[in-house]
């Protein structure tokens, strides 16, 4: 029986990040289906897919246009009070995907779900399947036919699993839709948006505190906007602040279409490594941004953890708010031990893995992609972080860390460490 795959961080290192292994090379596969395998191999079956992202618009309704099986979960989404009302499907059977006829069904459903609601929605959302993929369907025509019907915005939103590994994945597609029907307004010098996400920061992220210190009067999230007029009200930024390279795309088209230019952040745990981002955005904007309090609150913090429970051994996961790598090699260059990581390698962070082998070369790289991991022999760790560790190690405390609502910065430091101390007091009662 074939052991399950892995390579130490060091091998993969040495082997340099032209060399990548084809078991940790999700383009090597046919689909990409981690993590999504863990979540029913759909961009929009957990968390915020894209049939919750293109919900993100204010009083926006969904019109699923897709065979039945791919229906199936978003049935379960109604179930959630507030999308009991703003999911419609236009259900496809063998004769529609053959002979297309579908094409021309779908401004009349847009139409009639328009004609029923007691309110007329800010905007239609076409989701569309796989199918059409294959089909190579023109919903932008389509949608101009339905706009010409109701005169209500109608945006595609394309959740096709076979695109992961494109140009342009799902993820990344439909947050240019989110924003595409923003129009063109006079920039306000003082206000700047926050992009990457479908749902806030936490309230207590430092970034508010310091762009206001810089003179940022209005700092606006589409999670944030519960109107129509305040979504509209983002198209008035002077800069966007992306936090999700799966944003960059939707950055550059709201710089082309609306001037708005943008400013790229990573999402760090390691307290230096913040700081000197945050160095950075202050040269960009012209200010000087004192984070010193929150650093030191968040070294603190880590110290304080490492006293209490010691050198702990951890298993970090893909399935979290951050990433993988760059979670570990905090956690390693603050005196603890990570055994495992289970993830993906890719060009933007094979850095952290080169500085992952000189500090822990053992630590073992996993993926979720291979099979082999049916045969997967469980390492002895104190604690996890990521909610596909618990797959691996489920009689070990641990925390998911993939929560809707985003840590960010020094504040998502604290809360990591919080969180941790939780799972492991909670061992300690058992």
């Amino acid at each position: 029986m074939t052991d399950a795959f892995y390579i130490t961080a060091w091998d993969l290192a040495a082997a340099g990040k032209d060399n990548i292994p084809d078991e940790l090379r999700s383009s090597e596969h046919l689909i990409y289906s981690s993590p999504a395998t863990l979540s029913f191999n759909s961009p929009g079956a957990r968390g915020f897919g894209v049939k919750r992202a293109g919900l993100a618009v204010p009083g926006s309704v969904m019109l699923l246009v897709a065979p039945g099986c791919c229906g199936r979960n978003t049935s379960l989404l109604r179930t959630n009070p507030e999308y009991s009302d703003r999911f419609f499907f236009l259900l496809l059977d063998d004769t529609d995907i053959v002979t297309g006829r579908h094409l021309t069904k779908i401004p009349k459903a847009v139409e009639e779900v328009c004609q029923s609601l007691d309110k007329k929605p800010s905007a239609v959302m076409i989701c569309i399947t796989c199918v059409d993929a294959l089909l190579g369907t023109d919903m932008e025509r389509v949608c101009r036919k339905s706009v010409e019907l109701t005169g209500v915005p109608t945006v595609p939103c394309y959740m096709y699993a076979l695109t992961r590994e494109k140009r342009l994945p799902p993820m990344a597609a439909v947050r240019k839709s989110v924003y595409s029907l923003l129009e063109r307004q006079p920039r306000e010098r003082k206000d700047m948006n926050i992009l990457g996400y479908f749902s806030p920061l936490y309230d207590d992220c430092e970034l508010y505190p310091l762009m206001r210190s810089a003179g940022i009067k209005n700092i606006r999230e589409l999670a944030r906007c519960e109107t129509i007029e305040q979504y509209r009200e983002l198209s008035k930024a002077n800069f966007n602040l992306l936090l999700n390279p799966e944003a960059r795309y939707a950055a550059q088209d709201m710089q082309e279409r609306l001037g708005i230019p943008f400013i790229e952040l990573l999402r760090l745990y390691q307290p230096d490594k913040i700081h000197n981002q945050y160095r950075m955005l202050g040269q960009a904007i012209g200010a000087q941004l004192d984070d010193s309090e929150y650093f030191e609150a968040a070294q603190k913090r880590i110290e304080a953890f490492y006293e209490k429970f010691g050198a702990l051994t951890l298993a970090v996961g893909e399935i979290l708010n951050g990433d993988s790598f760059e979670t570990a090699l905090m956690l390693v260059r603050n005196g603890f031990k990570v055994a495992e990581i289970f993830g993906t390698v890719g060009e933007l962070n094979f850095s952290f893995v080169k500085r992952l082998a000189e500090l822990s070369p053992d630590t073992k790289i996993y993926s979720n992609l291979s099979p082999t991991m049916l045969n997967y022999n469980e390492e002895s760790v104190d604690c996890y972080i990521g909610c596909d560790c618990e797959y691996y190690h489920p009689d070990t405390p641990g925390i998911d860390f993939c929560g809707d609502i985003q840590p960010f910065g020094y504040a998502g430091v604290v809360r990591l460490f919080d969180e941790l101390e939780a799972a492991m007091e909670r061992r300690t009662v058992r």
